[in-house]
Formats: C-alpha cells, sequence, structure tokens
C-alpha cells in the first residue's frame, strides 16, 4: 500500500485550521516554504485567503484583515505580495526625528492604502486637530517589495524615486541619497563621500526632474485612509502615482545629464561656510554653546569625519558613466550613540534617526509617548486650547548610579520660539525615591504616588540649562504631572496614540523636497507658521 502524501492531511483540514498553522509560522517566507513542500500543497496555500490574512493579522504592527482584503481587491495584488510588503515595512514602524528645527522634528509613518506614509508632526499649539505634514511615500510593486519611493514637496509636487539595498530587520537611520540604478553594483556610501554643498545641489537637481502633480481631480485625495469609504478614491490615487513613476522611469536621467548640468558648473562651496552659507566660526560657536547646554558629548570627530577628504561631484558622476541616477531613500542599521534616548546626530546628512518607542511594561508602566502642556488645570491633546503649547515628550527608564530613573526626553515643543532644545530631558524622576511633596491643587482626582526629580523649566532652556528640583505625580486619571517645587510651574501630559490622532488630524502643506525630508538650517523657531492658526505657537509653554 502506498504511503500517503503529507498533503493529504493539510488539504484535510478546515479553514480555520490553516489559519491558525499560518498564524503560528509568523513569517511569509515560513508559508511560502510549506507551500513549496509539495506540489499539492502550493494552489491552496497559495490562493488562501484566511491562511494569509491570519499571517498578516499575527504580525501586531500590521493592518486589520478588512484593509488586507480591500488591497488585495482594489490594487489586484496577490495575498502573498502583499504579506510581503507588510512584513517588510514594518520594521520602519517607529518614530524618527532629527535635530533640527530645535522645536521639533518628528515623523511618524502610518500605514497608506498599499503603502506606508511617512508624516512629520508640526510644533502647534492645543487643538482638536493635530497638524501634520507629508513627508514620503513607500509604495509596494507587483512582487511585494517596497521598491516605489515618492518624497513629498511644496505645492503639492511629489518626487519620485527608488528604495536602495534592502531594508534591514533594525533600521536605524533612513538616508535621502542620490543613487545610480539598481542594476548598479557601485557602493552606495560613495554619496555621504560628497561634500554638502555637492550633496545638496545634485539632491535639488534630481528632485526637480523627478516632480509630479497629480491630476487635478486627485490633489485633495487623502494620503492615507480615515475610513472605508477614501478606499476607492486612494486606489485611484495610487493608480495614477505609479502611472507618472513608469512615465518618467522612476525620476531616473543619465548621469551625462547630470554632469553637462550648471549642478557641475560650479565648485563646492568655500570651506569656510557650512550648509546654511553662515561661517563655520559662527555655527561652530551655537554647536558648542548647545552641547555645553543640555549636557550632551558628542565626539568632534562623528560630525568631521572625512570632512577634508571629499569627493568631487565630477568623479562620483563619472564611477556612474553610462548609468542612471536619481532620488533614493536607503535604510541602514547602525550602532547609534544617545544621551537620554536621544541619538547624537551628523549635522549635515540628509538623515532621519529612529527613535527607540517602547509600550509599557511591569515595572516600567509610563514607557511611550506622552503629550500635554504647562499649567493647571491641564491643556491635553484633543482639546482645543488657544496659546498652550503642545510638548510631546518621549518616556524612557534607565539605570542609574541612584537606581531605576524615568526620562522625559522632549520631541516636539510648539512655542513660538525654542525654550528647550530637542532631546532635553524636561524632567529625571527617582523611581526608587518616593516625594514628600504634596501636589499644590485641589482635584476630585487623587494622587497614585510620587517621585522625587528634577527638570528645566521656563527661563531654563538654552540660557539657564540647569535644573530644578520637583516631582513627578502620577494621578489616578492616567495623567502625570511634573511640579517644578520652588516655581509650583507644571507640566502635565497623558499616554497618546500618535496613529489615531494622525488619523483625525489635518494635513498641512510640506516644505521644498530635499528640505521636507530633512530640515539642515539651524533654526528655534516655527519653520512651518503661517500654514495653520494653531501652528503659530505661543512665546511662552506656560
Amino acid at each position: 500500500m502506498a504511503m500517503a502524501d503529507g498533503a493529504d492531511l493539510f488539504l484535510s483540514l478546515p479553514d480555520d485550521a490553516f489559519s491558525l498553522i499560518a498564524a503560528h509560522l509568523g513569517h511569509p517566507r515560513h508559508l511560502l516554504a510549506l507551500s513549496l513542500s509539495s506540489r499539492r500543497l502550493y494552489q491552496p496555500l497559495l490562493s488562501s485567503p484566511s491562511a494569509w490574512l491570519s499571517l498578516a493579522s499575527s504580525n501586531t504592527s500590521s493592518i486589520s484583515p478588512s484593509h488586507l482584503h480591500s488591497w488585495h481587491s482594489l490594487a489586484s495584488l496577490s495575498y502573498p505580495s502583499l504579506c510581503r510588503f507588510l512584513f517588510t515595512v514594518s520594521r520602519l514602524l517607529s518614530l524618527w526625528a532629527h535635530q533640527n528645527p530645535e522645536l521639533g522634528n518628528l515623523v511618524f509613518p502610518i500605514w497608506g492604502f498599499v503603502s506606508l506614509v511617512f508624516v512629520r508632526i508640526i510644533p502647534q499649539e492645543v487643538s482638536k486637530n493635530l497638524a501634520f505634514s507629508p513627508v514620503m511615500e513607500i509604495h509596494c510593486d507587483v512582487d511585494g517589495a517596497p521598491s516605489l519611493f515618492f518624497l513629498h514637496g511644496e505645492a503639492g509636487t511629489i518626487h519620485a524615486g527608488s528604495i536602495f539595498s534592502v531594508i534591514p530587520s533594525d533600521p536605524t537611520v533612513l538616508l535621502l541619497e542620490a543613487n545610480f540604478s539598481r542594476n548598479s553594483s557601485l557602493n552606495p556610501s560613495l554619496f555621504s563621500k560628497l561634500a554638502f554643498g555637492d550633496r545638496r545641489r545634485l539632491l535639488d537637481f534630481l528632485s526637480s526632474k523627478s516632480a509630479m502633480k497629480l491630476p487635478s481631480d486627485l490633489e485633495s485625495a487623502p494620503i492615507f485612509p480615515r475610513s472605508d469609504a477614501d478606499f476607492d478614491i486612494l486606489s485611484r490615487r495610487r493608480e495614477a502615482l505609479i502611472s507618472m513613476y513608469k512615465a518618467i522611469r522612476g525620476g531616473v536621467i543619465d548621469c551625462a545629464i547630470v554632469e553637462s548640468s550648471q549642478c557641475c558648473s560650479s565648485l563646492s562651496h568655500n570651506r569656510s561656510f557650512d550648509g546654511d552659507g553662515k561661517r563655520k566660526k559662527l555655527s561652530s560657536y551655537v554647536k558648542d554653546g548647545i552641547k555645553q547646554l543640555i549636557g550632551r558629548s558628542i565626539s568632534s570627530s562623528s560630525n568631521t569625519n572625512g570632512e577634508n577628504k571629499h569627493l568631487p561631484l565630477h568623479e562620483f558622476l563619472k564611477t556612474g558613466s553610462g548609468d542612471f541616477i536619481g532620488l533614493s531613500i536607503r535604510a541602514i542599521h547602525t550602532r547609534l550613540t544617545s544621551y537620554r534616548a536621544w541619538p547624537n546626530m551628523h549635522e549635515n546628512r540628509f538623515a532621519l534617526y529612529k527613535l527607540h518607542l517602547n509600550g509599557p511594561e511591569p515595572n516600567r508602566e509610563f514607557s511611550g509617548l506622552w503629550g500635554g502642556s504647562f499649567g493647571w488645570p491641564p491643556s491635553l491633546p484633543g482639546q482645543d486650547k488657544p496659546g498652550k503649547a503642545l510638548f510631546l515628550l518621549l518616556l524612557s527608564y534607565e539605570e542609574s548610579d541612584t537606581g531605576l530613573i524615568l526620562v522625559g526626553t522632549k520631541v516636539l515643543e510648539g512655542t513660538h520660539y525654542v525654550l528647550h532644545p530637542n532631546g532635553s530631558s524636561m524632567f529625571i524622576a527617582n523611581m526608587e525615591e518616593p516625594s514628600t511633596d504634596v501636589f499644590p491643587w485641589e482635584m476630585e482626582i487623587s494622587v497614585n504616588c510620587g517621585f522625587t526629580g528634577e527638570g528645566i523649566s521656563s527661563g531654563y532652556g538654552f540660557r539657564y540649562p540647569g535644573s530644578k528640583p520637583g516631582s513627578l505625580f502620577s494621578l489616578r486619571n492616567g495623567l502625570l504631572a511634573f511640579v517644578w517645587r520652588e516655581s509650583k510651574a507644571v507640566l502635565t501630559l497623558e499616554r497618546i496614540d500618535l496613529s489615531e490622532m494622525v488619523a483625525k488630524g489635518e494635513q498641512v502643506p510640506a516644505l521644498p523636497a530635499v528640505s521636507n525630508f530633512t530640515y539642515l538650517t539651524k533654526s528655534y523657531s516655527n519653520v512651518f507658521m503661517g500654514f495653520q492658526s494653531n501652528l503659530s505657537g505661543t512665546s511662552s509653554p506656560r
């Protein structure tokens, strides 16, 4: 008697059993490997919606099965391709930031339509609608690869590019670069060897050549679904984007065209000037002052490494002679040094740096992203409070000589002119030292517990970075309040769901393409002022 094929067992299982097995496998490649183990399994597994939907649901960062079904039906992509895309780009789901402008440069990815959309949270006042601007989109191709890149620019322009190299399992930096075509074997790090001025001019030139504009009937289309009713127009928007992308060949142009352009007609900027046209002496003074004020020690070699050995632009282009060049986004994993959860960043790289966003854990229940403002009664995100600057803080735990501490790192400040540098420790609380201070205001909600600490308050920013003693109070309604002992100033926070706030928020115009990715100009004011009434900010946080 012939031995039965093991496929018989799988084929005899009901759909819900298929789904449980798929979810347990945990990754598309494992389900594909199972389908390849037998000819009779291949087609049933590949065409089983329940198996792939269950697999997608097993990824906690993934979208809902109903949304995945809409992607499948409207984009005409197979479930294996969609799952490949989901599991690959979900590695980018985190908070991303840059040092400039100092008020805050916080970028957050959210699921779009067969895409991952990155938006910038704008420095703003406390209001019902969170203001954000589009930064970029990563779209899925027919094979499920995240190969299509779109960079947003001013006046509604969208700039075509590509994803260069495979997204690592733990990306820590996103780089905007100019790279040769995907068939090229040239080292992608060559771009970083160019002088800052050459990199800037080349990116500006390539973005100008890859600019696209959506048809008028799609200009106001959403960039991500706020409800199921948006999927139809999002599908048409995606079709238009891909059609325009193909029409300009993904935004790549012949290297010979770049060499003969005005982009290469002038030499690099004078070495005595930085990328903003300010003398290095002045910029170095400001930079060193900021380092001292926020108590960080950034190795000077990290910012000056390679400064004296730049690759000339014409030589860079000659290495790709006969090739094509275009905008690209590259995700890399590199070990980042940090201070109080804030990464040390290169000042002249077109890069976004990952901020590790940890959720609450036993004995570390306050980890995560919190939002709020100065003053009592509290003004919290989702309320209309004109004149109240919105603060976003990343709360994280660290071990110190005194035990476990909780650090509140500022990642966004809605004042008109920055009072606390990006990455400042707004407060540090000793979680092993209960506070004897009394909460200074009467309220119906009682205090859970309090911890001693210290923090920088209004007036202790750039000029006076010294910390003042205070206490962190955990209130029974879920709020946190840090109260400065002497001044009685209070910073009240609540845990926020940024995905939900962005979904209910209001989109505002983007900056010019390259600056929209990374705003490298040193700025202490709100560069987004004027787009929206609640963006104007307040001169004081209280």
